[in-house]
């Protein structure tokens, strides 16, 4: 088998994968699957933090569902319809007559390295309705808010961490001097 026929085979399956991959996420939105991704990201933190931190990121968002102990968060529906026309503006010329989204937060405990860990997903379900007689239709996200939402939150706990770690100093060279 020479280069070329081996770039030829390569190049087909790869394109057969995604042409497969296309028809099975349509395939399931059809049958009324769920299609959404849940973006995730393990923290090496306690889970008092993360709450805190999940909690801090979603400040100006009203909570629809609130469980700490089952480590879960809900968002209610926010109208986000000038952001997807003003994004769908350079890529399409169809604009919405409303979009709204949720954001669904879910925190689990765990230890990762012997260290306690949070792993935490982040969904977004984002609905638009284009006219009155077509309703409300789901579309899937393209994860950008999820992965800058994980990102302030792990930011906010790097925070949070950096002050204890400082505080803890200052009591420990407060005690030594206090020996003195």
């Amino acid at each position: 088998m020479n280069k070329k026929t081996g770039v030829f085979i390569a190049s087909v399956v790869v394109a057969a994968s995604f042409q497969l991959a296309s028809c099975m996420s349509a395939y399931k939105q059809s049958v009324g699957g769920d299609t959404s991704i849940v973006v995730s990201k393990t923290f090496m933190t306690e889970f008092d933090v993360a709450w805190q931190a999940v909690l801090e990121s979603l400040k100006s968002a009203r909570l629809d569902v609130s469980n700490r102990e089952g480590g879960f968060l809900q968002t209610r529906w926010l109208e986000n319809t000038s952001e997807k026309n003003l994004a769908d503006s350079f890529g399409s010329a169809n604009a919405y007559l409303k979009a709204q989204y949720r954001l669904k937060i879910s925190l689990a405990k765990g230890f990762y390295n012997g260290k306690e860990a949070v792993k935490i997903g982040v969904q977004k379900e984002q609905l638009v309705e284009r006219d009155v007689l077509e309703g409300w239709r789901h579309i899937e996200s393209d994860s950008v808010d999820e992965n800058t939402l994980l990102y302030r939150i792990g930011r906010i706990i790097q925070i949070k961490t950096t002050i204890v770690r400082i505080e803890e100093e200052k009591t420990e060279r407060e005690i030594r001097e206090s020996e003195l």
